[in-house]
């Protein structure tokens, strides 16, 4: 009998004994946290980036430098891949009051393109002819433009196409340079202009006696 009535009395105990509040009282202290007083670990940022990532100042430099030198050079390898180039340009010498000449030479478009206009300190006009046979005559006639296929070469000669140096305003003797600026419009409308130094050769022939 005395056992069950301590068996009565202990679950009375547990019963009536009250829970610990689960939020502290107002004005108690916070539980530590388990990771409170513990060593700061490296960020997720940190552990992805080990080395700094600022680079030194000298070192900043020269990638930059390094960066401009190799957008300079492949820069210049493609403008000098897409400039037209004229290879033996010569101009035909005159003789005293004559008043035209042709200058012969062969050019050369890369990426393609025409032949639309020329100037020379040396003529008053400065046209783009083609020869041809009409019949048994050869005639000259000035033309809008000289086609110049991509890569390949086209020849400017006697007989075929020249620049037609016009008003001439002096007599070109052999051993003279003369200049001519060549204007060649692209397959995108953009033009480039060519600057030639042509040396003038002594040879006979006046131009201005073919017929137009």
């Amino acid at each position: 009998m005395a056992q069950r009535v301590g068996t009565r009395t202990a679950c009375a105990e547990l019963t009536n004994t009250p829970a610990p509040p689960l939020v502290a009282p107002v004005g108690a202290p916070a539980p530590e946290s388990p990771t409170q007083g513990a060593p700061d670990l490296p960020t997720l940022a940190q552990r992805s980036h080990p080395f700094p990532q600022k680079l030194p100042k000298d070192q900043t430099m020269k990638t930059h430098t390094l960066i401009l030198t190799t957008a300079v050079l492949l820069l210049a390898a493609a403008t000098a891949q897409a400039q037209t180039t004229v290879k033996d340009p010569w101009v035909r010498g005159t003789v005293a009051q004559q008043k035209a000449t042709g200058m012969f030479a062969q050019i050369t478009s890369p990426a393609g393109g025409k032949l639309v206009a020329a100037s020379s300190p040396v003529a008053g006009v400065v046209e783009i002819h083609e020869m041809s046979m009409e019949g048994n005559v050869m005639k000259m006639r000035a033309i809008p433009g000289l086609d110049l296929p991509a890569g390949k070469a086209v020849d400017l000669k006697p007989g075929g196409y020249h620049v037609m140096l016009l008003d001439l305003k002096q007599t070109l003797k052999a051993g003279d340079t003369v200049a001519v600026t060549l204007v060649i419009e692209g397959a995108d409308k953009k033009r480039e202009t060519v600057e030639v130094k042509a040396p003038v050769r002594a040879l006979g022939g006046d131009m201005s006696e073919h017929k137009h």
